[in-house]
């Protein structure tokens, strides 16, 4: 399978069909789990991780200090497969401290994200590193799934390339699908001064150094939308957005205020979609 963007020709296909053996001889994939007070999802998110039928991966789990049940969940795992570390930060520190700790610790030639209340598809390694291998990627991303509750469902597909400039505009990237090759960036840590905006801004210095980011259309994993006041994480997130423009990107005033309606614009009408569209499964595989 394959289609042309642009002059770039990107194939598809999986790793699943190699022998146990052979898949376990594939590059290492560090997988980077922040936590904090997750005992009620966090199992579900692990679980996942380890049904992928991708094999060589070591999870790390970043408990933030949490208060709950959390650390004995990451315990448990920890003893049930080598693969998993389990890690507890010295105090509460967010989750982009939390995952840079991870990040640091990481043994893995690519870096994948999966917070502790989303999900992967079994498929979602195998297909992923494949599809970086084959395309000589540095960075891919894919389409993924919101999950308010069993009746209601949307998928999110996110344009097939992405330069720097359109990434400026919205964050099309989710955490959950992205990784990238530290062989060839090194290791790139989320800045710590731009909250919940943090794996934006390192989409974005990477994008800016690699000039085109390509991404695969299949879903490939789950995000969970969470309960806390929409309203309010909206307009914590907008101060955030143009923080990432003006201190992280360096952006002018006229520039900033340009993407950042962009920004805005493009959020309204995502989420007017998503509400008209969350009682439905959308299946488009593009």
């Amino acid at each position: 399978m394959a289609y042309s963007v642009a002059s770039k020709t990107l194939c598809f296909g999986s790793y699943s069909s190699l022998s146990v053996q052979e898949r376990s001889q594939l590059p290492v994939v560090s997988i980077i789990m922040p936590a904090y007070n997750a005992s009620n999802t966090i199992a579900a998110s692990v679980d996942s991780i380890l049904a992928q039928t991708y094999l060589s991966w070591e999870l790390l789990i970043v408990d933030d200090c949490s208060t709950d049940i959390t650390s004995q969940l990451g315990k448990k795992y920890e003893s049930l497969d080598n693969r998993i570390r389990y890690i507890k930060t010295p105090v509460n520190s967010g989750a982009a401290r939390a995952r840079n700790l991870a990040i640091k610790e990481a043994s893995g030639r690519f870096i994948a994200f999966l917070d502790s209340d989303d999900l992967w598809m079994p498929e979602k390694l195998s297909n992923q590193v494949w599809f970086m291998l084959h395309n000589d990627l540095a960075f891919s991303y894919s389409s993924y799934s919101l999950i308010e509750n069993v009746n209601r469902n949307f998928t999110f597909h996110p344009p097939k390339r992405l330069t720097y400039g359109e990434l400026l505009k919205t964050n099309s990237i989710g955490c959950l699908t992205a990784i990238y090759d530290s062989e060839r960036l090194g290791k790139r840590y989320m800045p710590v001064s731009v909250e919940r905006q943090e794996d934006y801004a390192l989409w974005l210095n990477i994008c800016k150094e690699e000039g085109v980011l390509y991404g695969l259309a299949e879903p490939l994993a789950k995000y969970r939308v969470g309960t806390t006041s929409l309203s309010s994480n909206k307009i914590l997130v907008s101060k955030n957005q143009w923080k990432v423009y003006r201190l992280v990107e360096g952006l002018n005033i006229m520039r900033s205020v340009y993407y950042q309606v962009n920004y805005m614009l493009k959020g309204y009408f995502k989420y007017k979609i998503q509400k008209k569209s969350s009682s439905l499964l959308l299946t488009d595989r593009n």
